[in-house]
């Protein structure tokens, strides 16, 4: 069973603002199954560091305006 990620992140907000981008046209830009959009946007799957760019990239944004992962609790 795969285990979900704590990294978030703002795909969905980032294709609606793109002119409502399906996740099959997203998928298609960075080179992977729309599936794959689908898991990443629920957190289920968290995306290799090059997927992770060109998902940024298609977008125009920073990694840190698509991913976004919380700060460690102080020990």
């Amino acid at each position: 069973m795969v285990k979900p990620t704590s990294i978030t992140n703002e795909i969905r907000a980032l294709r609606f603002a793109a002119g409502e981008m399906t996740q099959a046209d997203l998928a298609e830009r960075i080179g992977v199954t729309r599936q794959t959009v689908i898991a990443i946007e629920q957190g289920r799957y968290s995306p290799s560091l090059e997927t992770a760019f060109r998902i940024a990239r298609v977008f125009g944004v920073g990694l840190d305006d698509v991913f976004q992962y919380p700060a460690e609790e102080p020990s």
